[in-house]
């Protein structure tokens, strides 16, 4: 029985909460403050706790990490496009904005290597396509963003690439500066910064919820229009899958670089997505923009939780046949 993401739940209640008590008045400035902050705080600490050998080592396989890349940052934003250029008025302009924000996000770090190692995939192919992902996406995000914006005929809203630049990559180059002091002390204390990570990502949530629910969120938005980002997330989830498992068939890939691909390529980052949301676009925005991802994050971790064992399964038992007919070979 899959048990409902902790994490999940922390950021519901933190919605609940929002809704109920949002900040206001002399407290908003506080918050969005804070929520710099921490930001900052945390990619400072992603920096300090990336080991450089996991890059380094995996780089060789160049072609499972394009691929990968091509599916987080091509191949998603093509389909968010695509569905909105068929169903352009199934949600709200700043639920699209949303839903096309998140096919421009890079994949996540943890649960695309615990899925992966789960499956008995390419382990440290998957650490250096992740890791790779998230840094190239810090540059990357921004600039797609802008393009895929620019096409659905809206922008990006007061942050861009200097707001990227300054909140996001210099405290994580001065982390990776720092790495060699600060490394093995971050690893020691991987629950202490996991805890702080996701601290930050519901301070920034709630930040953003409560501006967004000063505006009138509730009000503007009907409980229909999550039914229906459910049900966009989830066929945008599905075509991914269905695209990254063919293709990469398709292009010869092993079994364990096929699960690899898989796993990385079908994931979008919830922990670099909201601080990134909340440098990109506007506080009054935030709220919605978030949203898809929220729900998208959950969807992902369900859904690639039962493709996880499948995959396992599989792979134990084309094992067990191969070491089973070993003997047979040998005893000839």
């Amino acid at each position: 029985m899959l048990k409902p993401d902790p994490f999940l739940l922390s950021l519901v209640c933190t919605v609940i909460l929002a809704s109920i008590v949002p900040c206001h008045g002399a407290a908003v400035p506080l918050f969005q403050d804070l929520a710099i902050a921490v930001i900052a705080l945390m990619f400072f600490m992603q920096g300090a706790r990336l080991s450089r050998d996991a890059v380094l080592g995996g780089i060789v396989n160049w072609r499972l990490h394009l691929a990968i890349l091509l599916c987080t940052f091509a191949l998603f934003p093509v389909l968010g496009l695509g569905l909105h250029a068929l169903f352009p008025n199934l949600l709200e302009p700043s639920v699209w904005l949303g839903i096309l924000f998140l096919c421009c996000l890079p994949s996540t770090v943890q649960s695309s290597i615990a899925f992966t190692s789960i499956a008995r995939g390419n382990v440290p192919a998957a650490v250096c396509s992740a890791t790779t992902s998230n840094i190239v996406g810090i540059f990357i995000t921004p600039i797609l963003t802008g393009l895929v914006l620019a096409r659905h005929g809206a922008s990006a809203g007061h942050g861009g690439v200097l707001a990227i630049m300054t909140q996001l990559l210099l405290p994580f180059i001065l982390g990776q500066v720092l790495q060699p002091w600060l490394g093995a002390w971050a690893h020691r204390n991987k629950k202490l910064l996991s805890m702080s990570d996701r601290g930050s990502i519901l301070i920034v949530v709630y930040t953003a919820f409560s501006e967004a629910v000063v505006q009138g969120l509730w009000h503007t938005l009907p409980l229909s229009q999550i039914g229906l980002v459910l049900v966009v997330d989830s066929v945008l989830l599905a075509l991914v899958l269905l695209a990254t498992t063919l293709g990469s068939r398709v292009l010869g890939f092993s079994k364990d670089d096929e699960i690899a691909i898989v796993f990385c390529g079908s994931k979008k980052t919830l922990a670099s997505g909201v601080p990134m949301a909340n440098v990109l676009f506007a506080p009054s925005t935030v709220g919605l923009v978030v949203l898809p991802l929220m729900i998208y994050h959950q969807i992902q971790l369900f859904v690639c939780a039962i493709l996880a064992r499948r995959y396992a399964a599989a792979q134990d038992a084309a094992r067990s046949r191969t070491e089973g007919a070993t003997p047979s070979l040998t005893s000839r």
